[in-house]
């Protein structure tokens, strides 16, 4: 009973972040402050959105439409599929043709082409390619099968870094010697000050990620505010959330205002998970990455520590590939830099679409290209 009870005090909680009375309310609100921080700033608000889930939600419930004429919406790095590197595609692939290897997966890795492949393709032509929702899962197949080298692909944010990490304490824990992880994580404080970096960007303010924020906390973003002066909002992804977050920004951008505000307070703690956080400090530490369309960004990698070197595939299957092939056409990169919209590329819903992905951002369900294919935003753009 009192499951059930607490099942259906969680909807109703989160029906009221959907309200539609509420969501036209908040809509007016943020196109009054924006057209308030166009007076000051002299042009349209240009906000980020860091996250590839905010991506999605904002262009699914409208509200990128809803918000053309006041703020510039610029997708970000925040797909870790799209930013994954054409070299470590194609590393992934090259383990994948190794005799006696599984690899174990995510599925949005599934379909992300690489240089002349991609892991569904090697799946096809006989390639051991499994999907797990967990990588606990992949502990559980390398004790059950001993005569495989089993290899977790560990890609993504703060957010699944800990339970990678948990999934090496319980393979150590266990004695296995199958068991093994590609590290292509990623952190995002980092590549933000890349970003900042970029003068041509123009950024007036972000919306930061919920997930990410869960795990690294609020003050992991302060230096936003205290070094750059750019305000920006942690929100969460139902339509009042992401208002609550933009109208967060723009009130900054009209009091000359600069600090990172915590929109997300039913889930985001100042400090973050510590116990989520020790478990990445103790599996990984930082390395220098290399993020598609952006280049190499020092200390945004998460690299296996010496004590798990057991466990690192990189060291363990040293596998090399030729110079990436980069598709044609694709500007990828471009739309990960924030320098243009998915509907500026010339490839977009004619050579590449969902069923037919060109590039990793038309493939993952956070890219920025499938949500625009899927809910609108078709039409040529070119501002």
């Amino acid at each position: 009973m009192a499951v059930q009870q607490g099942i259906t005090s969680g909807r109703r909680e989160l029906e009221r972040f959907r309200d539609p009375e509420l969501v036209r309310r908040l809509l007016a609100r943020a196109q009054r402050l924006a057209q308030r921080a166009a007076d000051r700033l002299g042009h349209r608000p240009v906000i980020m959105e860091v996250c590839g889930t905010h991506t999605v939600a904002l262009s699914r419930s409208g509200l990128r439409n809803a918000l053309a004429d006041a703020v510039e919406l610029k997708s970000g790095p925040g797909c870790p599929v799209c930013v994954t590197d054409y070299r470590d595609i194609d590393l992934m692939l090259a383990l994948a043709r190794l005799p006696g290897v599984t690899i174990a997966t995510f599925g949005d890795m599934l379909r992300v082409p690489g240089s002349n492949s991609s892991l569904e393709r090697e799946r096809a032509q006989g390639a051991a390619v499994e999907v797990f929702y967990s990588p606990d899962d992949a502990v559980a197949l390398a004790a059950a099968r001993p005569d495989r080298q089993v290899i977790f692909l560990g890609v993504g944010f703060e957010t699944t870094a800990p339970v990678v990490g948990a999934s090496l304490e319980q393979a150590a824990a266990q004695g296995l010697t199958n068991f093994s992880v590609f590290s292509a994580h990623k952190t995002v404080p980092p590549v933000m000050r890349a970003l900042l970096a970029d003068p041509e960007l123009g950024l007036d303010g972000f919306l930061l990620p919920g997930h990410v924020s869960t795990i690294i906390g609020r003050r992991a973003f302060s230096f936003l505010g205290e070094e750059y002066g750019v305000p920006a909002a942690i929100t969460g992804f139902e339509p009042v959330d992401i208002l609550l977050g933009l109208s967060a920004v723009l009130a900054q951008l009209v009091a000359g205002e600069a600090r990172v505000v915590n929109c997300y307070g039913r889930v985001v703690r100042e400090e973050g998970n510590p116990r989520a956080q020790a478990v990445i400090d103790r599996c990984f530490a930082p390395a220098e990455a290399s993020w598609r369309g952006i280049g190499t960004v020092p200390e945004s990698g998460l690299a296996l520590r010496p004590a798990y070197a057991a466990f690192d595939a990189a060291k363990r299957f040293p596998v090399s590939v030729p110079p990436p092939v980069i598709p044609r056409g694709c500007r990828c990169g471009e739309l990960l830099r924030g320098k243009i919209k998915p509907t500026q590329c010339g490839l977009f819903g004619r050579a590449c679409t969902p069923e037919r992905p060109v590039g990793p951002c038309m493939v993952s369900s956070e890219g920025a290209c499938a949500a625009y294919y899927l809910y609108g935003g078709r039409e040529t753009e070119t501002d």
